[in-house]
């Protein structure tokens, strides 16, 4: 495909941009008469080995056999040399490895620690679920494919190859809109309850049944083509070319364009309330951390995001282009940028638990206790707690002093009460917010206009932080 990994126009480009012609020349030669829909791919598929000027001429008809042409004159300009193929696969492995390790221990640092286990955390683990499998079951298989245009692993790895990247992507993109949207809610209307364990659990389960469902037209038409000392695995779509640029348009909409649209307005939006509406002065401690806390977490998923953002753009314009351009097909150097397009694009999998870990006090404390065998790491006690039960955050005043503020007994003695049984009177002190405990009384007022985004009766500065 050609918006996702391994989906259709990756197995289409990536066999038009290695091909031998030679091989494909003599096998339509033989005797291969394809049908329509199936001689333009193959039209398609020898026009990109580049042939010669005299075998360009073939024309391919869609009912009859190609003229044949000698071997000496079709070259394949594609064949790269040992050194370059070696360098390919060192890049595309370490793709792999900083993924699916770095994924898998997200998932158990969130997991294996009650403490990591919020609305927020689950969505990761979604994520990093996603991106793990990506790397895992597509980026190398499509690397061999690109690399060699032979398909090996058989027709139904060739329908799951198709299938699975939009799913994975899809799941991907989506749990980073969940987020926003949650901190969207939690920051601007924190009055509202947030999503329980139930409700995460459902949207997950909801977002995977939609990627099933986007990625199935790709499982469905999916086909491999046996040729002699040739094997193809592409999307063959009932309506030809133009159907399949159609749907992998609505693709790179669905899984690019729209929800990158909704996290740039709720992240703006967010920002602005986080970044412009601190009040100065002295106020109270759990405002300054729970406003500390909010910011490193949007700073961190903002960075997930844009990180995303970039790393699949290329890969889209070199989709659109040789789309709609195909003679760039035939460009001398378009494996090259293909290749490079698809690592950058893959990449992506494997940048989030490095953010996690240089921007997250507990990840990178789980991080260490993953990597304590590793004679250069070492785990403090700091590191230890932080991925304990919630721990007491400290205020400027003594606990106890908070506590009688928020509901105190005084004793008030009134020497004018002429019944000197009744001469002490139990008043109760008026509560205050507890989201502001341990504020200054003079700046108390101004305060109160900004409880929208200082606390919630439903968050908590552990969840934050």
């Amino acid at each position: 495909m050609g918006s996702l990994p391994a989906a259709a126009n990756w197995t289409d480009r990536a066999s038009m941009a290695g091909a031998d012609p030679g091989n494909l020349s003599a096998a339509l030669a033989a005797g291969a008469a394809p049908g329509a829909a199936e001689g333009e791919w193959l039209h398609l598929l020898v026009q990109a080995g580049n042939l010669s000027a005299s075998s360009s001429a073939l024309g391919l008809p869609a009912a009859s056999p190609a003229p044949s042409q000698p071997r000496a004159n079709l070259t394949n300009q594609f064949v790269q040399p040992s050194w370059r193929i070696a360098l390919w696969s060192l890049a595309y492995g370490v793709v792999v490895a900083v993924a699916v390790f770095g994924n898998l221990i997200v998932i158990w640092i969130i997991l294996a620690h009650k403490r990591m286990r919020t609305v927020t955390n689950y969505f990761l683990v979604n994520l990093a679920f996603s991106d793990a499998s990506m790397a895992a079951f597509n980026t190398l298989v499509n690397f061999i494919y690109a690399l060699h245009s032979e398909w090996y692993f058989g027709a139904n790895y060739c329908r799951f190859q198709n299938f699975f990247p939009i799913t994975a992507v899809f799941a991907s993109i989506y749990s980073m809109t969940a987020i926003a949207v949650d901190r969207y809610m939690a920051i601007i209307d924190p009055l509202k309850p947030r999503l329980s364990a139930t409700a995460t659990k459902i949207v997950i389960g909801s977002i995977w049944i939609l990627a099933f469902l986007l990625a199935f037209p790709q499982c469905l038409y999916s086909k491999i083509k046996v040729m002699p000392g040739r094997t193809l695995c592409y999307v063959q779509w009932p309506e030809g070319p133009k159907q399949h640029f159609t749907y992998h348009i609505i693709v790179i909409v669905l899984v690019y364009c729209f929800p990158l649209l909704v996290m740039g307005v709720t992240y703006t939006i967010v920002g602005i309330t986080l970044w412009g509406g601190e009040i100065p002065g002295d106020t109270c401690d759990k405002y300054h951390e729970q406003l500390k806390a909010k910011r490193k977490v949007v700073k961190m998923m903002i960075i997930v995001v844009v990180t995303f953002a970039i790393c699949w753009l290329p890969y889209h314009i070199y989709f659109i282009l040789t789309a709609i351009y195909q003679q760039l097909n035939r460009w001398k150097y378009i494996q090259q940028v293909y290749l490079a397009s698809f690592w950058l694009a893959m990449s992506s999998t494997m940048y989030n638990p490095i953010i996690y870990c240089c921007l997250n006090k507990r990840f990178r404390a789980g991080f260490k206790r993953a990597f304590r065998w590793c004679p250069f790491i070492e785990v403090s006690s700091y590191d230890e707690l932080e991925l304990k039960t919630t721990r007491f955050h400290p205020t400027r005043q003594s606990s106890l002093y908070t506590v009688t503020r928020m509901e105190s007994v005084t004793v008030v003695f009134e020497p004018s009460d002429p019944d000197n049984s009744k001469a002490s009177r139990k008043k109760r002190a008026t509560p205050r917010d507890p989201s502001f405990s341990g504020c200054s009384r003079r700046n108390s007022k101004s305060a109160s206009t900004t409880s929208s985004f200082i606390s919630s009766p439903y968050t908590s500065v552990d969840e934050y932080s």
